[in-house]
Formats: structure tokens, C-alpha cells, sequence
């Protein structure tokens, strides 16, 4: 069968925060990538680096696997770990047999891409601004037998109710729930992660945003038995590597927890004060995606591709959105930082849309 192609108007599905930062060798400010700052902690890069003795041996996934699993109250045999969230959407996409792939959109660029690339065509159901960007489940269509949706949504930040989400769910259908930013949540209000009760339910986490090792790589998948050995017999040989096995089971302790839940709070907090200054702005100038409830948040503004090139020249990075279905080039995303680095960044574009203005 031929690979039909990967739409290319306008939207780059393979384009991430990191290029941001990265495009020219800069110092910047980072805005851009949703990784939470100051991170990994020190008694986490103390546990990686201990597991570095034992990299003779090949990696034995075991006693992580148990602990994600009784993390989330579940049996080992509903628990994969990956290379990552990204792997788990390549593994999705070539181990399942789907016909129909529809991918919510604006979200998460990587499952459509990985969809297309293993020789899917592609439905998009763009959500819309004008309604929150929040989802009606009556737009999925009928016949799609793969959904994916994010919660909270990469860019959006928006977080839609986990009963509005199992509406999707139906037989013969695998509904895909990307809950990457789930802990960032205080409460991890909407969790679908746990649940046994929804048909075709496989929800990814990762533990690369709140823990700082999007260079290590490490998430995991959460799914019925049958749909856990599919996509185990489509992954190579040990996948996950020790020191990142090591960060899966430390990840999960009541210790991480813990402080998982503490930064939830903080990042929320962090971004009540980012979007008290965005409003600032006023309506008619930049508008703001709300409520936000990622570590994360979304605004739209006019000349926004030249507000980010200025805020490049006074040493800030952002996303842009244009990138992302369902959005255009009036779109840019911004991680939550601290007070005193939001302070800053508003200063500074404040300064970035009087020069775009110009």
C-alpha cells in the first residue's frame, strides 16, 4: 500500500519547543519548551546517576513496571513503559490495525505525524477558539476507530472533563488519552488514568515535563492486557534504558509524588500571575485561552511571528502556534516560569508588541 502523504500547508507536525531554543545558539530565556525549570532534583539526578553501575548488564524493566502499576492502582500486565510518550504513539500507530484515525486537534503534533507515517490518512477534528477550544464529542466522527485526544491539551491548556472525554469511548474504538501534563494538575482533576471501566481506553504519561528528562526519555502506557502485548511485540528489545528505568521507579514513590503534587500547586499559582499580566494587554491587543490549566498557556495577538522575533532579539524564546492544526500565525504558546522570570518576560513584550506595532 502506498504511504499517503503527510499534509504540509502551512502546519509543521514535526516542528517542537526545543527548535526555539535552539535555532542559533542564543542565550535565551526558555518560554518555549514545556519542561519545568530547575529540574531534575538533586536527589533525582543522585538516583540516575547510582544506576550507572549496572550498565553492563541489560536493562530489566520488572520492578519499574510494578511500581508504575501500583502507582495507579492497576496489574503489571496493563503497563508499558516507553522511550517516552513519542515512542508510544509510534507504537500505536504501527501495531494497532486502524482503519480510521482521527486526531483532536490543536494538540500534540506527534500522533497525527506517527499516524501518517505508518501509512494512516489522517482525520482532523479542529476544535474552536470561539468555543474554548473545548471538545464536543458529536464532532468525532462516528466511523473513527482510533481518537486521540490530549488532557490537558498541548497548546491550548485547556482541560476537558474526563466524562465529557469517555463519551468517546465506544466498542471497537481505542480512544488515545495523552495525559503527559496530567500531574501538573493539582489534584490531577480529569485523570482518566486507573480507570477499567472505559472501553478502549489507553492513556500516555510521561515523565519527562515535571522531572526535567526529556534527554533521558521515559512515560509509559496504561491499557487492557491485550492491548499492552500488542504494542510490546512492535517495540525492540529493551526499549527503556536502565537509568531511565531507575527514573520511572523513583518517579513514582510517595517521595515524588509529593513533591509532584507541591509544584502542581506552584505552577498554578505561577500562572494565575502570568495570565493577570497577559490581560493587562487588554482584549483588543492580545487575548488569552481560558481557563488555563497546563504549565502552559496559549494567547493570541496580532503580528504575533514579529512579536516573537523581537522577543528573540531581547532574549526570550516562545512557541510559536502556527504549527499546530487549528491555528494560525496569531498564535504563540508560553511555559509557565517563576514570578520573577514572568515579570521580566512581560517587560519585554510589552516592548515586543510596541516594536511590531511600529
Amino acid at each position: 500500500m502506498a504511504r499517503p502523504p503527510m499534509p504540509t500547508e502551512r502546519h509543521d507536525l514535526r516542528h517542537h519547543g526545543d527548535a526555539e531554543v535552539r535555532d542559533d545558539g542564543a542565550q535565551l530565556t526558555d518560554l518555549a519548551v514545556n519542561v519545568r525549570a530547575d529540574t531534575p532534583p538533586a536527589w533525582l539526578r543522585e538516583r540516575i546517576a547510582g544506576s550507572l553501575g549496572e550498565l553492563a548488564a541489560y536493562p530489566d524493566g520488572r520492578t519499574a513496571r510494578a511500581a508504575v502499576a501500583a502507582r495507579h492502582g492497576l496489574p503489571v500486565e496493563r503497563v508499558l513503559l516507553t522511550a517516552g510518550a513519542a515512542e508510544a504513539f509510534v507504537l500505536l500507530a504501527r501495531a494497532l490495525k486502524v482503519r480510521q484515525p482521527a486526531v483532536v486537534h490543536p494538540q500534540f503534533t506527534e500522533p497525527e505525524a506517527a499516524l501518517w507515517d505508518a501509512g494512516h490518512t489522517v482525520d482532523r477534528v479542529l476544535l474552536r477558539e470561539e468555543d474554548g477550544f473545548r471538545l464536543d464529542p458529536a464532532a468525532v466522527p462516528e466511523d473513527a476507530d482510533l481518537v486521540v485526544i490530549g488532557n490537558p491539551t498541548n497548546p491550548t491548556s485547556v482541560l476537558h472533563p474526563a466524562a465529557v472525554i469517555a463519551r468517546l469511548a465506544r466498542p471497537g474504538r481505542t480512544l488515545v488519552v495523552d495525559e503527559a501534563f496530567m500531574d501538573a494538575v493539582p489534584g490531577e482533576r480529569e485523570a482518566l488514568a486507573g480507570r477499567t471501566d472505559v472501553p478502549g481506553l489507553v492513556v500516555l504519561r510521561s515523565l519527562t515535563k515535571t522531572w526535567g528528562l526529556a534527554g533521558l526519555r521515559i512515560g509509559y502506557v496504561l491499557a487492557a492486557p491485550e492491548t499492552i502485548a500488542e504494542l510490546e511485540r512492535a517495540q525492540p528489545l529493551w526499549p527503556v534504558s536502565t537509568p531511565a528505568l531507575t527514573a520511572a521507579e523513583v518517579c513514582v514513590s510517595s517521595q515524588a509524588l509529593a513533591e509532584a503534587a507541591h509544584a502542581a500547586h506552584r505552577i498554578a499559582a505561577d500562572r494565575a500571575h502570568l495570565v493577570a499580566g497577559l490581560r493587562e494587554f487588554g482584549p483588543d491587543g492580545l487575548r488569552v485561552v481560558e481557563p488555563a490549566e497546563g504549565p502552559f498557556v496559549l494567547i493570541g495577538l496580532p503580528r504575533a511571528a514579529a512579536v516573537r522575533r523581537h522577543l528573540r532579539n531581547l532574549g526570550f524564546a516562545v512557541r510559536r502556534g502556527d504549527t499546530f492544526p487549528g491555528l494560525g500565525e496569531e498564535w504563540l504558546r508560553l511555559a509557565v516560569r517563576d514570578r520573577a522570570t514572568v515579570n521580566s518576560f512581560l517587560q519585554a513584550l510589552d516592548q515586543a508588541v510596541t516594536l511590531a506595532d511600529r
